[in-house]
C-alpha cells in the first residue's frame, strides 16, 4: 500500500505544464470557430488581449500577417487558453471556439 502511495505521489510530482497541454496524448491549442461572425471575433481579440500580451500581433511581428480578424482573433485566444491553464473552459468565449489538435503555426508564426 505505501509503495503504491509513494508511486502515485511520484507520478503527481512529475506532472508538468507539458502535461496539461495534453488530450489523450496530444497537444492542443485554442482557434476561433471558422462560422464565427466579425463582431465575436473582434470581442474576443479584444477580450484575449485585455488578459494576456498580444504584442506578436503587431505590425512587423510574426504572427501579424495575415492581418484578419481570424487569424489575430485565433492567436489572441490561444495565447489566453495558454495563460489561463490550458483549460477547456478557458477555450470557450461564448461558443465561438474550437479546441484543435493541429498546430495551427505558419511560417515564424508559432502558436505557443
Amino acid at each position: 500500500m505505501a509503495k503504491a502511495a509513494i508511486s502515485l505521489s511520484l507520478l503527481l510530482l512529475s506532472f508538468t505544464s507539458e502535461t496539461l497541454l495534453m488530450v489523450n496524448g496530444q497537444k492542443t491549442w485554442c482557434v476561433a470557430k471558422p462560422s464565427s461572425d466579425q463582431a465575436t471575433l473582434l470581442a474576443n481579440l479584444n477580450y484575449a488581449c485585455s488578459h494576456v500580451d498580444c504584442q506578436i500581433l503587431r505590425k512587423g511581428c510574426p504572427c501579424s500577417s495575415p492581418d484578419n480578424l481570424m487569424n489575430h482573433a485565433s492567436i489572441a485566444m490561444n495565447q489566453y487558453y495558454r495563460a489561463k491553464g490550458n483549460n477547456q473552459w478557458n477555450c470557450d468565449f461564448r461558443g465561438s471556439a474550437l479546441i484543435v489538435m493541429t498546430d495551427p503555426s505558419y511560417g515564424d508564426c508559432i502558436y505557443a
